[in-house]
């Protein structure tokens, strides 16, 4: 292995780079700072930084679902101290064939996260709502925008007077953006839309009616994005939410000419939240079984927002009849509510955006959306100093080939 300093970090690779300033295995024994790890990998079907969680990612080749899954022991012949710092998780992996890859070692996690919100509808409204109520602990201050003037008044007003007395609970600070600020922050949570289908639309699955439109007006934002050089995490809350972050991805990569040059957004930037209230669909409805009661504690989501979802009933006793149950009355729960005459946000807002959005501020395990070979899939996952760390499991063959078509389907829609 050769060993490199840069910007005071230290950086290890399996090949040489000439440009790189050599140092000795010793000094690097003695760093108590993160160590990143060199690859080449094409940026169109890897990520620029993850954490190397264990040992079967130190020097991986390609990306794919297998991420998902619990690594088969191999033997590196890894030194003991480099062994302990992946168990710390302290080392990480940094993407070279990324032109911007020297951005990694200059970016610092938030200790408290400045926050913009665009799109004030009715999923924008309550994620506000819930992120004054539940960030207090990780959030500076939320920033807001909305094409519609009025919504923006009115919601500076409405969330600011969310307010509890006789505490020293600090609630975030909600002020009005304009259009040209909307990147200054660590975190960009877009919620805009072109229109919820309206409730007399009943077919199965109302989020692709979105598609289009949002992915316009998601695509405008994303080269916005790589205008302002932004070094945040941009945060897609509208649907489809999966085939949205890969709009933000190759649309924000893309040069004046069409060509892709990856100077915009890397794959780890962008995230997609969607599969929170998936998951917490599926423990709404176990409860109402016997056979799928432990879910919660033993289940799994995976996937999309939407169709091609995988409930997994329990990673202990996997039951695909109980599991396709499971799947299917998620994947409808939403026509349900809408049945009800009203069109299903609430739960959405805060399930799949405040809840795994202050999670990922906090580097706590929640559902989201994250780059996995070329395709944004949603799992278990958190975000930590040294990148994205996704849960790696032991799961049935079944279960791993259901999840495989999954992501298939993803990837031959966008």
């Amino acid at each position: 292995m050769f060993f490199y300093k840069l910007k005071d970090k230290i950086l290890i690779s399996q090949s040489e780079y000439n440009k790189l300033n050599r140092i000795s295995e010793s000094e690097v024994k003695e760093s108590k700072e993160i160590i990143y790890v060199l690859n080449r990998i094409n940026p169109l079907k890897s990520r620029r930084n993850f954490c190397i969680s264990d040992s079967s990612l130190i020097f991986l080749k390609e990306e794919g679902i297998h991420l998902l899954q619990k690594a088969k022991k191999i033997d590196f012949n890894l030194p003991p101290w480099l062994k302990e710092r992946i168990k710390e998780k302290r080392v990480s992996s940094l993407n070279t064939e990324y032109p911007n890859w020297q951005d990694v070692l200059n970016y610092k996690f938030p200790s408290r996260w400045k926050v913009n919100i665009v799109g004030l509808g009715d999923v924008g409204g309550v994620l506000l709502t819930g992120l004054r109520l539940l960030g207090g602990s990780c959030i500076e201050s939320i920033g807001i925008y909305d094409k519609n003037i009025n919504a923006i008044k009115r919601w500076k007003l409405e969330a600011n007077q969310i307010f509890c007395p006789f505490t020293a609970y600090k609630f975030p600070e909600v002020y009005q953006l304009r259009e040209e600020n909307i990147f200054d922050c660590d975190i960009f949570i877009f919620c805009a839309t072109v229109g919820v289908p309206s409730l007399r639309e009943e077919q199965e699955d109302v989020r692709m009616k979105q598609f289009e439109g949002n992915f316009k007006i998601i695509s405008d934002y994303a080269r916005k994005a790589r205008e302002k050089s932004f070094k945040g995490i941009f945060a897609v809350i509208s649907d489809p939410v999966d085939l949205l972050c890969k709009a933000v991805f190759l649309s924000s990569n893309k040069s004046t000419s069409g060509e892709f040059d990856f100077k915009g957004l890397a794959a780890d930037q962008i995230r997609g939240y969607g599969l929170g209230v998936m998951h917490a669909r599926a423990v709404y409805y176990s409860k109402q079984n016997t056979e799928t009661a432990e879910y919660n504690r033993e289940g799994r989501a995976f996937g999309p927002h939407g169709q091609g979802l995988v409930i997994a009933n329990s990673l202990k006793k996997y039951d695909e009849s109980l599991s396709e149950m499971l799947t299917a009355q998620t994947v409808k729960a939403n026509l349900e509510v809408r049945r009800t005459g009203f069109k299903p946000y609430v739960a959405p807002a805060l399930s799949s955006g405040s809840y795994p959005l202050i999670a990922t501020m906090s580097g706590k395990w929640h559902y989201s959306a994250t780059f996995i070979g070329g395709v944004f899939m949603g799992a278990k996952n958190r975000s930590i100093k040294s990148g994205i760390e996704i849960e790696r499991l032991d799961l049935p063959v079944i279960l791993v080939e259901k999840i495989k078509r999954s992501y298939q389907e993803l990837g031959n829609i966008l």
